[in-house]
Parts: structure tokens; C-alpha cells; sequence
């Protein structure tokens, strides 16, 4: 029996890793907004835990995308080397943070981001 739940566990890795995948390099980022519920819902993972996997998740993905989306289209490699050192210190600082919330303000704060982000995008 344990056997067969861990074989669903990768059943539903596998399908939530590819839903992910998809919409990031559908999208060409995105993937953690989706990341998130996924992982908090599906995988029943605590708020901090869930946005640590799909930051750490979201490297590899976003890689290969970066280099399907750079043969195929052109790239700024300016502002590639300018927006990578920034999102680099940000990502600490935002690392840090995290540490120091609660698992029910990191979900207040990414509902509101989320809530915000639609709006801005339906007008």
C-alpha cells in the first residue's frame, strides 16, 4: 500500500511540475504564481515551504525557457545582465524576509500581490 501512495505522489509531482512548466514557458514567467497553489493545495505543503520550492523549482524551468526563448527570438543582453544582478539581490532580500513571516502573512501578502496583478491585467 505504501508502495502505491508514493507512486501517486509521483503521478501528481509529475503533473503538477508540468502544469507549472507550461504556463512559465507559455507565458515566459508566471510559473510561481501558479507554483504556489499548486503546492500549498495539491501537495498540502505549509505557505513558507511552498514558496521556497517554487523559487528554488522556478531556476531550471526558467533556463531552459530563457534559452528556447533566446534562439528563437531576440534577446537584449543589456538588460539581461542589469535585470539578473538586480532580481539576484532581490532574491536575497526576499529570502530573508521570508523567514521572518508567518505562513498566514506570506499568504495575505502573496493573495493581495495576486488580486493586484489581475487587476492590473483584465484593464
Amino acid at each position: 500500500m505504501k508502495n502505491q501512495k508514493k507512486g501517486r505522489n509521483w503521478l501528481i509531482d509529475g503533473i503538477c511540475g508540468s502544469i507549472i512548466g507550461f504556463i512559465n514557458g507559455f507565458l515566459g514567467s508566471g510559473g510561481g504564481m501558479v507554483a504556489v497553489p499548486i503546492l500549498e493545495n495539491f501537495k498540502k505543503m505549509p505557505s513558507k515551504k511552498s514558496h521556497a520550492t517554487a523559487i528554488a523549482v522556478m531556476l531550471p524551468f526558467s533556463l531552459i525557457s530563457a534559452f528556447i526563448y533566446s534562439i528563437n527570438f531576440e534577446l537584449d543582453v543589456l538588460n539581461l545582465i542589469i535585470l539578473t544582478a538586480a532580481v539576484t539581490v532581490g532574491g536575497v532580500f526576499g529570502s530573508i524576509f521570508l523567514k521572518k513571516l508567518s505562513g498566514k502573512t506570506i499568504r495575505i501578502i502573496f493573495a493581495v500581490v495576486m488580486f493586484a496583478a489581475g487587476v492590473k491585467m483584465f484593464f
